[in-house]
């Protein structure tokens, strides 16, 4: 009897033992479908990926709602990628250690070009709506997030940066409190007729090998200069017949850069709870990011600004816990 009832026992006390609760964060891999991705030309999934880490405790207390703070991921990389060296689950675990339990997700903003950008294309994809309409509509209704924009924090590395700046300024009904972390893509990019050739004698094969500055060159073309009458890349080049470049291409890129959106979107940015740039010292993207700080200031947008020792992605894992889960922990909304 007795070597029956021990394990019984054990078995009783383990069913009831607090190893039993959700004591750390939980990091899983779900899948929405975004009708706003669907129909592109480039033939991006209209079924997208996001990361979702709960924090601990969140299984035990069902009536208990949470902030969420969303991440963006950079250009030619994948959240697995950025699971991988960032660890999400390892930083909200932290966070609620701390004080502050949020929910955290991290979409996928990859496409066959690497990157969407977060913006709106008929050729790449309405990433951008995704994000900011379709992704946010799913959380709210399927984990306890608090569905109002005071609790929503928007987040991002690199393109994520360039993303953060886009999405807060195009949905201030949607998120507060914004943290761009490295941004790409401030400035205006510009086309000239080498390039132009270069992307025109581009083969299927060509942009399956092709380098980090090749492809994303492609893409932003892509993404900010589409045309649909022009298969199999969908892009308008800017090159004209005789060699000559259109001005409409370059007029259509540097529209897209975060300098050129800023005066424009004054309203949605001085509607933030909260906005934080950050860049390392020694980041390729430093003077971009010195520049938004700048155009931030001179049109009395408050936020905060901070350079560190380090280059565009040395410490982004210690700085998401030291730097980007405080800011939100002070800006968003528990109830």
């Amino acid at each position: 009897m007795r070597g029956i009832a021990l394990p019984a026992l054990a078995l009783a006390a383990m069913a009831t033992s607090p190893a039993q609760a959700q004591e750390k964060a939980r990091i899983e891999w779900k899948t929405l479908h975004s009708r706003a991705m669907e129909g592109n030309l480039e033939g991006n999934s209209a079924d997208r990926g996001a990361y979702v880490v709960t924090p601990p405790g969140y299984d035990e207390h069902p009536d208990k709602h949470y902030p969420v703070v969303y991440f963006l991921h950079g250009y030619w990389a994948t959240p697995q990628m950025y699971q991988d060296q960032m660890k999400f689950d390892e930083a909200v675990d932290e966070a609620a250690r701390a004080g502050n339990e949020v929910i955290m997700v991290i979409p996928d903003g990859h496409s066959k070009l690497k990157g969407g950008f977060y913006s709106n294309s008929p050729t790449v994809g309405n990433y951008e709506a995704f994000v900011g309409e379709d992704l946010v509509k799913w959380v709210d209704a399927n984990y306890r997030s608090i569905p109002k924009r005071e609790a929503r924090g928007l987040s991002g590395h690199s393109m994520g940066g360039y993303g953060t700046m886009r999405l807060g300024m195009k949905y201030p009904e949607t998120f507060s409190s914004l943290y761009a972390m490295s941004a790409c893509c401030l400035s205006p990019m510009k086309m000239d007729e080498a390039g132009a050739k270069k992307i025109e004698a581009m083969t299927a094969e060509d942009i399956a090998k092709a380098d980090f500055g090749g492809l994303a060159q492609l893409s932003t073309l892509a993404t900010w200069s589409p045309d649909p009458t022009k298969a199999p890349k969908y892009v308008d080049t800017g090159l004209k017949a005789d060699g000559t470049m259109d001005p409409l291409v370059n007029a259509k890129l540097a529209a897209n850069s975060i300098l050129a959106m800023v005066p424009q979107y004054l309203p949605s940015l001085r509607q933030m709870e909260a906005i934080s740039l950050e860049v390392g010292d020694k980041d390729f993207l430093l003077n971009d990011n010195v520049a938004l700080n700048a155009e931030l200031t001179r049109y009395g947008v408050a936020h905060g600004w901070e350079t560190y020792d380090g280059d565009h992605g040395n410490r982004i894992a210690e700085r998401i816990r030291t730097k980007l889960l405080p800011f939100f922990a002070q800006h968003l909304d528990r109830k």
